[in-house]
């Protein structure tokens, strides 16, 4: 399995909360291992935040998709 965004990717983070609080543009900052169960994830940075989330390829898209 491949990751799908290459690092420093604009990306649309959706948490699958009830929260948006963590919606929204984001870039990617590195590709983390491929896990056992086939999950593909990344640290992502949102200029709004001091920190990185980690976050799994379905919970992106390109933020270049966005209607």
């Amino acid at each position: 399995m491949l990751h799908k965004f290459a690092i420093g990717t604009a990306v649309y983070y959706d948490s699958g909360f009830l929260s948006d609080a963590s919606r929204g543009v984001y870039k990617i900052t590195k590709h983390l291992p491929v896990e056992r169960d086939d999950r593909i994830s990344y640290r992502i940075k949102s200029a709004a935040e001091t920190f990185e989330r980690t976050a799994e390829q379905s919970q992106l898209r390109r933020s270049a998709d966005l209607p």
